[in-house]
């Protein structure tokens, strides 16, 4: 922000055929304040990196999600993000199958998390509270996890036992 006294001692001059002439005050104002706003949203559109999405489907249940298949974006998972979008999620595509587990440091936005098996077969659904170290760990040889929002299976009826379609497009 910039402080009112400096707005004016500010000047913007124009070239016009009978000389020299300065602007209003509330027009550099007005032109500072657009300058200012053009500036935030270009920060705003370059910190923001998206993934690519992938559709998935559970019971007739349509979700795009973001695809961490990578140490990288394993370990970043949703963390700092202030929401999460509707039927939108993030999928965890591990290396070798395991007893994967979850936990929320960083992670602002309350997750349910579903741990799935080769077949996309769903192991167990954990709910998890934001900014918690608490491991949140699959029943069995888990393949992938996918993370909604808090209650996202629940309210669809989704439970163990539902298998999730589309993972095979998905790249490993």
């Amino acid at each position: 922000m910039i402080p009112e006294d400096s707005v004016k001692r500010l000047s913007v001059t124009s070239i016009t055929s009978s000389g020299r002439r300065s602007l209003p005050r509330r027009a550099v104002v007005a032109a500072l304040v657009a300058l200012l706003a053009g500036a935030a949203n270009a920060v705003t559109v370059a910190r923001a990196d998206p993934l690519l999405t992938y559709p998935l489907k559970i019971r007739g249940h349509e979700l795009r999600v973001e695809v961490a298949n990578n140490d990288e974006t394993r370990r970043t998972g949703l963390m700092f993000r202030r929401s999460l979008a509707e039927n939108s999620g993030m999928l965890f595509v591990y290396e070798a199958p395991g007893r994967h587990a979850m936990w929320m440091k960083n992670t602002l936005v309350p997750l349910s998390v579903a741990f799935m098996d080769r077949d996309g077969r769903i192991l167990n659904i954990e709910d998890m509270e934001p900014l918690t170290l608490t491991a949140h760990a699959s029943a069995g040889e888990a393949w992938y996890s996918l993370e909604t929002n808090r209650g996202w299976f629940a309210q669809r009826g989704i439970g163990a036992g539902e298998r999730v379609q589309g993972l095979k497009a998905i790249p490993r």
